[in-house]
This record gives structure tokens, C-alpha cells and sequence, in this order.
């Protein structure tokens, strides 16, 4: 027989001690659970995490001297289930000091059990929260401290204290093409399951609880997905269209490359690169799921540039690695971040756009996303890219909803959970210059006015490139390609003024 409750304190012991991701820790323990207790496993999981701060606050007071993990855990369950979860204080006691004897601490039983009985008796009265209003928000809603002071800082406190206060977005899904809204509406209200339609994408079906996608048919023959508001919307910023050739640069798990290709329903051209193979395999396995063809998924460094691929999309998609403090279904993510880690990825997100940036053709666009709501990572990160590459300027935003274009400025819009009721992912647009080039046909007698004329934009395009801080290499390759353009060109119009 299965105990769900020392499951749920094995699996919460390898995410607080041990490092592990929540969401792939508990994929693991909740395989071949009913389906009942897998969703009190995962609901007691993620409660004691997503008040973590707050639970060892009231523990400091009734808990004297330091605890070994296992009875930490016990403790920090108990708590949760008193103040966060409908379970009776009998229960939540008599249980937790069962769970102490199952794991082989007899001996401490008696002290988890006077510990969450004082809890109990004192809940009226249970120890008051810091007057500083940093510390305060930080134990409240059990946020990092160093995190707090700089929402406070970047947004005031009572915008700090509202974004902190927002739930996670209730679970939510989209067909995948060739299969329809309608047809996922429709299954949905067959299974009578509640939705309602997504605020900012209407074709999105939040749910208004839970629901095991991984037991259901649909969703194992890929009929649908489960993808955020948010992400979907960092996709339409890419305008794709049928026969576009598009690049997601840092796919992996595949749901924003899926979605792309639903847009274009099928029809175009799609690399996703991914640096480590097993995270390309997560891709694959996303695609081939949801029947997704004609994608060229490759493990690529989107850091080192690729002279081949110099120009060579339409636009580009750079979903950079981040501090994903904008997910607030993941609560163990913030307590695992760091000031320095932010720095590190910070810089690894701009030498991906510093590359990136190189594949995008005149004309073409450069989508720039992550999932945090620091604005190190995001405004930040624009505002420095485009110091350096002034060859693009702030793109339009006519993709996005009315309400989240009055929001954006100079290219960019930060969405949050308590403003938008969805994940707070940041997305910025950017559009390289057009310089109008004459496109011939194979038959087109190529005229020297005509010629001159495209000469001298390419000519302003290499003048400006003079402004640019940018490497030898990157310089070289852009040089070599039109240079090549250009000899190409010309022999043309030789060949044609020879006849």
C-alpha cells in the first residue's frame, strides 16, 4: 500500500536538500499513483514550497534548536496542512507523527508532535511578521529577500506586493493544428471539464482546475497542448507566416516550435537548435507527439556564430535561458537563484543575441523572450543590444492584444501574473532595416541604373556597419556574402550587356 504522505516528504527532502527540479521530482513519485493521490502529493509538495519562508518563520518559534531534514520536513508538512490546506488539526498532527515513525524516528514523535500541537493552539496568535516592509514581503509571501528588495526597488512596494500576492495561471491548452479550437472546446465539454477562454489568446482554454493530460487520449495523440497564454504570445510576435523560414534558437522542450508551425499551419521552414542533446531529444519527443513535420532539429551552440546561416531567416526566435521568476506555478525556482547567477545568465543571454542577431535578413525580425520579470534580464538586455546593434530598431507590437499594446515601449512589454493572469514572461521585438533591393526574375534585363542604385544602399549598409562594435568574424561573414552578392551581380549585368 502507498503512503502519500511519505512520498510527498521524499520527494519534497530531494527538492529542498537535495537540488532536485519540483516538477521532474514529482513526475517521478506520482507515476503509478491513483490518480486521487497523486494530486494530494502534488498539491502537499507544492503548498509547503510555495510557503516555505513563512512555515520556517512560525517553526523558529515553536521549534527550539536546529532540526534534522527529515524532521524539518515532517514539521514544515505539518504546517502547511494546518495553516494552507483543508485538513483537521487531528489529522494533520496524528498523521505527521505516523510519518516520523515510518521513517524510523520514533524517538523524535513526541517532539514533532508538541510542536505542531502548540501551532495549533497558538494560531490565533502565532508570532507577528517584521515592521521593515522588505522583510515583511519577503516572510509574507516567502520570497527570497535580495529578490524583494529589488521588485521593491524597480516597482515600489505596494506593485511589489500585489505582484507577490498573485496566484500561478490555472492550467491551459491549445489545439495543434490540423485539430481546431472547436474541436478542443468541444472534448472538454464532452469530459466536463470547465474552461474558460484564454484573456489574451481567445483560442487558449484555461481550465479552471487541474486535469492529468498525461492520461488522456487527446493529448497523448497530440490533438493538443499544454502551453501558457504568455508563451503563445511570444509567438505571434514573431508574425510567422506560411513559407516563412523561421529559427528558434533555444527550443527545447519544442512547445513554442510546435506552436509556430501550427500558426504556419505546416508550411515553411523551422530549425530549432538546442545546445545539449538531451534536451534536443526533448524536442523531438514534444514534435513527434503532436505530429509535427518538416522541423530540422540540431544541437547548436546559439552562442558561437554560424557564417552559413548569415541572413538566412526570416525571423528569429531567441527564448533565452533564465531565472524563470516570472512562473510562479514553479515556487522552488526562487528559492534555487541567486544575485550572481542572475549576472552569469545575463551575459549568456547577450552573446546568444549578439549571434543570433546575425541571421536575421534585411527586413526580417528578432524576438527576444524570457520567462522572469527581472528587468537585468529584460529591458536591461534590450536596451544594451540595441547600443551595439544599431542595424535594428524597435519592432512593432501589432501582434499582441490592444491592451498589452498601450502597455509596450520601444519594443518591448513585460506581462505579470497579477496584471494579466498569466505567466510573467517578458518579449521584446526588433526589425532590421530594409533597403529595398531590386529582386530580379530569371528574364529581367538588369539596367546599369538600376544596378547603381542598389549599389549605393549597399553602400550606405556597409558605411554604417562602420559604427558597429562587433567581432572580426562576425564583420568578415557579412562582408564575404555580399561581396559574393555583389560579383554575382555584376557578372549578370556583363553576361547581359554582351548579347
Amino acid at each position: 500500500m502507498t503512503n502519500p504522505r511519505r512520498i510527498a516528504l521524499e520527494a519534497l527532502l530531494d527538492i529542498t536538500e537535495a537540488g532536485a527540479y519540483a516538477n521532474l521530482r514529482l513526475k517521478e513519485a506520482l507515476t503509478g499513483l491513483p490518480q486521487r493521490e497523486a494530486r494530494w502529493v502534488s498539491a502537499m509538495v507544492y503548498t509547503t514550497l510555495d510557503h516555505l519562508l513563512y512555515i520556517d518563520y512560525v517553526l523558529a518559534h515553536f521549534a527550539k534548536g536546529r532540526t534534522q531534514p527529515v524532521i524539518r520536513g515532517i514539521l514544515r508538512m505539518g504546517v502547511a496542512q494546518l495553516l494552507y490546506m483543508e485538513v483537521p488539526d487531528s489529522a494533520a498532527c496524528n498523521e505527521s507523527v505516523n510519518l516520523c515513525k515510518k521513517v524510523g524516528k520514533n524517538k523524535l514523535s513526541g517532539y514533532v508532535n508538541g510542536v505542531l500541537r502548540a501551532i495549533c493552539r497558538n494560531r490565533e496568535n502565532l508570532p507577528p511578521l517584521p515592521d521593515n516592509s522588505v522583510d515583511r514581503l519577503s516572510i509574507q509571501f516567502s520570497w527570497p529577500r535580495w529578490l524583494v528588495d529589488e521588485y521593491v526597488a524597480q516597482y515600489g512596494t505596494e506593485f511589489t506586493t500585489a505582484l507577490l500576492d498573485a496566484k500561478a495561471p490555472g492550467m491551459t491548452l491549445r489545439a495543434q493544428y490540423p485539430h481546431t479550437t472547436e474541436e478542443l472546446r468541444a472534448a472538454l465539454q464532452a469530459a466536463n471539464i470547465p474552461f474558460r477562454p484564454g484573456g489574451l489568446v481567445p483560442e487558449a482554454c484555461v481550465l479552471e482546475q487541474g486535469m492529468d493530460v498525461a492520461r488522456d487520449g487527446g493529448f497523448l495523440a497530440g490533438h493538443y497542448t499544454v502551453q501558457s497564454e504568455s508563451a503563445m504570445l511570444v509567438c505571434k510576435l514573431l508574425a510567422p507566416a506560411k513559407g516563412m523560414s523561421l529559427l528558434d534558437a533555444c527550443a527545447a522542450p519544442g512547445g513554442k516550435t510546435a506552436y509556430l508551425s501550427h500558426i504556419m499551419q505546416g508550411g515553411g521552414h523551422i530549425e530549432a537548435w538546442e545546445l545539449h542533446p538531451h534536451r534536443k531529444a526533448l524536442i523531438q519527443k514534444t514534435l513527434e507527439r503532436l505530429h509535427v513535420e518538416g522541423v530540422q532539429v540540431q544541437v547548436r551552440d546559439a552562442t558561437q556564430l554560424d557564417p552559413t546561416k548569415v541572413q538566412a531567416f526570416d525571423a528569429v526566435l531567441v527564448d533565452a535561458p533564465c531565472s524563470g521568476l516570472g512562473v510562479f506555478g514553479k515556487p522552488d525556482a526562487r528559492y534555487a537563484k541567486s544575485d550572481e547567477m542572475i549576472r552569469s545568465l545575463a551575459t549568456l543571454q547577450g552573446k546568444i543575441l549578439d549571434a543570433c542577431a546575425n541571421y536575421v535578413r534585411p527586413g526580417g525580425a528578432l524576438v527576444y523572450a524570457t520567462c522572469t520579470i527581472s528587468q537585468r534580464e529584460n529591458e536591461g538586455q534590450i536596451r544594451s543590444f540595441l547600443a551595439k546593434h544599431r542595424e535594428f530598431q524597435p519592432g512593432n507590437m501589432d501582434a499582441l492584444p490592444a491592451a498589452l499594446q498601450r502597455r509596450a515601449k520601444d519594443g518591448m512589454v513585460q506581462l505579470f501574473p497579477h496584471l494579466d493572469h498569466t505567466e510573467g514572461f517578458f518579449m521584446a521585438s526588433g526589425q532590421t532595416q530594409y533597403y529595398e533591393l531590386n529582386q530580379w526574375e530569371a528574364a529581367d534585363q538588369v539596367l546599369r541604373t538600376e544596378f547603381n542604385a542598389d549599389n549605393q544602399k549597399i553602400d550606405g549598409a556597409l558605411k554604417a556597419m562602420r559604427d558597429l562594435i562587433v567581432s572580426p568574424s562576425v564583420l568578415n561573414a557579412v562582408l564575404d556574402k555580399l561581396r559574393s552578392d555583389i560579383n554575382a551581380l555584376s557578372a549578370r549585368v556583363d553576361k547581359l550587356e554582351g548579347k
